[in-house]
Order: C-alpha cells, then structure tokens, then sequence
C-alpha cells in the first residue's frame, strides 16, 4: 500500500492531554500529523533521556520561548514519570499545553507520580478501526491479521511483523516495566493468555498450566493491562433471577497480537479461533467508537450459569432508583446462515422487569439483513457501518 497517512477519528482536544495506546499503534505518527507545529520531544532519544532525567528543569530551556498555548509533545513520557512535575509547573507558569504520549499507564499510575490535578485529559489511540481504512478495510484480511498499521500497510508480511511484534516489542515492554525477575516464565504465560482470548479466565488453572505461582499470574494479567495490551470485558449482573457469571473475559487489544502471542502466526487457525477472533474485532469496533466518539458507555458480556451468553451488553443508561438500565445487545456468530435459537438470551433478558433493552443485534458473516419482531441481524460491514454512523448505541 502506499497511503502513508490514514486519517484517524481521534481528534486533539483543546488543552493538555496524555495520550495512551499500546507500542504499534501510530500514536507518534498521530501527534506529527495533527500537531505540526508542535515543539517535540522523543524519550526514545538516550542523550534526550538521559539529560531530562538528570535534569528535569532543562525542559523550558530545551523548548525555549514559546508563546502562551503553544503544543509540546513529549513522546515516551513513562520513561522519565517525574518529569510531570515540571510539565505541571509550565503549564501552570508559562500557559503551554502538553500532548504527553505513552503506552504504559502503570508508571504513570504508581508512585505517587504527579498526574497534573486534572490539568491533562486522558485519550487512547487504538489500532486502525474498518472507518479509518474505508476503501482499504477487508474484512477477511483483518479477522487473520489484525489492524496493527505496520501489519495493514504492509500485508505481504503481516506473520512476520506480528511475530517480531510480540517478540521484540512486548518483550522490550515489559523489561521496560522491571518487575518480571525472570522473562521465560512470563512468556508462557503469554502464550497461554493468547491462546485464552476471548475466554473465561480461570487463573488457578492459568497457574497451573504455565508453571508459575498464582501471585505472578495476577502480576501478568496486570501488566498486560497496564501496557493496554489486553482488557478484561467484565460480566453484566442485572440480577434477573438466573445465576449469573461473574468473571471477567480477556480480550487482546487486536486480533492478529493474540494470534502472535499464541504462537499461532505460521500455523493455519480452526474454526472455533476465527470465531473468537471476530468478536475481538467487535469488540475493538465498539471501543475505538465509545472512545472516539466521546460516549463512554460501559461494555460487558452476559453469560448465565448454565452458559447462556450474550456476547455484549452495552449499558446505554445507567440504573436509577426512578427508572431502569437501558442496553443494547449483540451477539456475534461466524456463520453465513443466522439460526434463530441465537437469539434466545436477548429476547430473554429483554423480558426481565429489571431493565429496559433498547436493541437487540445479531452480528454474522452471511450477506443479508433481517428483522426479526424487534431484534436486527446484520452482516458484518452493514454491521460496522451502522456503529460509525451512530445507528447502534
């Protein structure tokens, strides 16, 4: 492909922001395109590393005498946490705003690193989603591949990049964190946590199968959340008086990162993964839009305890004591054909007196959509475009 640039959603905010995404992602790429002008500095750069370090204050100095509400980029800034308290002091002193760029919250978040009181807002840059590559999406490539920029703008080589991605960046990552004393058991329990994609965890198991202390499990799960490079989808309890799953299910930040940390990028994938798959790439759809699009509504799956499940909830209201949860529903199949007893837990939920369903969706990868009393079935891209226009939530 040649397209260097592909136009994001996200849009800069008018005042300083951290701007957080995992390694990959184009967040640098973001920060050149939209803030052209922007006094930039790269973390990445040692001699730079090591002088702001040293040497905080020499930040206004490096930047020199830039008028009031000029941009500085600071690319990497979870390499040097402390110097936040200097970004605080110019803002405050010198009135610059800030775009402070990493893909680690977990120094940012601990030690009592200074997070600019509420001077800064928070966004995330995600992979490419199906509307930024418009003409470019392929489905069927993406569902394989993921929506890495490296991988989608270089396709001939996506097992390869994939590979490196897990093998060079991740594990550059988490020496970054420096609190894994040793990398070969984390990187079983790597592939074991790609392989669980999309699953209920079962840590104990987890455990188990990797060879490690459940205590460092607990550890990995954090970092990889930390690093954004997974999320844990949490369970809906609208207490509808069924017994109701409570653990939470991993999702990869994208669908070809879990395949590589499955170790999964040079061997062909069943049938049951590309299922999984899909609804990783859902669920990556659903929150670039929730982000982007500024909603912030809380996304869960629901899973009673004889296994009935609805792949997403989407809590579009919250509960009060005068009025119900409103949500919206999907369930998502790879199948050319829609079955009908799929839709049996939507239309259950959507008895219940407890909560308000505004819509119910079937996701699948046939071509043609239905309207079944109430409930839509729409094939993928019909699905995806509606999302982006607004149409779902």
């Amino acid at each position: 492909m040649k397209k260097a640039f592909i136009n994001r959603l996200l849009k800069v905010p008018d005042r300083s922001f951290f701007l957080l995404g995992p390694r990959g992602v184009g967040k640098t790429t973001w920060l050149k395109e939209v803030l052209p002008k922007a006094f930039f500095f790269d973390l990445l750069d040692s001699g730079l590393y090591l002088e702001l370090s040293q040497n905080p204050g020499h930040l206004e100095a490096m930047a020199g005498d830039l008028p009031e509400n000029s941009w500085v980029v600071i690319d990497e800034i979870q390499k040097i946490p402390h110097l936040l308290d200097e970004v605080h002091r110019l803002i405050e002193t010198k009135g610059w705003r800030f775009a402070l760029c990493g893909s680690s919250a977990r120094k940012l978040r601990r030690g009592g690193v200074n997070l600019l009181g509420g001077r800064a807002v928070t966004r995330y840059l995600n992979a490419f989603s199906s509307t930024e590559l418009g003409d470019l999406f392929d489905a069927e490539f993406s569902l394989e591949w993921g929506f890495l920029p490296y991988v989608q703008l270089d396709r001939k080589n996506a097992a390869d990049i994939l590979n490196s991605y897990v093998n060079t960046y991740i594990k550059e990552e988490i020496k970054e964190e420096g609190i894994v004393r040793s990398l070969p058991p984390f990187l079983r329990f790597l592939s074991i946590a790609g392989q669980l994609n999309g699953q209920l965890l079962n840590r104990q198991n987890i455990s188990r199968d990797a060879a490690v202390p459940r205590s460092s499990v607990d550890v990995y799960f954090s970092i990889l959340e930390d690093t954004l490079l997974g999320q844990f989808l949490p369970a809906y309890r609208p207490n509808v008086k069924v017994r109701e799953q409570t653990h939470p299910k991993l999702y990869w930040f994208d669908p070809g990162v879990a395949r590589a940390a499955a170790g999964l990028v040079f061997d062909p994938v069943g049938r049951i993964w590309k299922g999984t798959v899909l609804e990783t790439m859902i669920y990556h759809e659903l929150r670039v839009y929730n982000l982007t699009q500024n909603k912030y509504r809380p996304i869960y799956f629901y899973r009673t305890g004889s296994g009935a499940e609805i792949d997403f909830v989407i809590e579009t209201r919250k509960r009060q004591p005068s009025s119900k949860a409103h949500i919206v529903c999907l369930e998502v199949k790879l199948a050319e054909k829609w079955d009908r007893k799929w839709e049996r837990t939507m239309r259950s939920l959507d008895k219940s007196d407890r909560i308000h369903v505004d819509k119910m969706i079937g996701i699948y990868t046939g071509k043609r959509a239905y309207h079944f009393d109430g409930l839509d079935v729409l094939p993928l891209e019909n699905f995806l475009k509606r999302l982006y226009q607004g149409d779902v939530f």
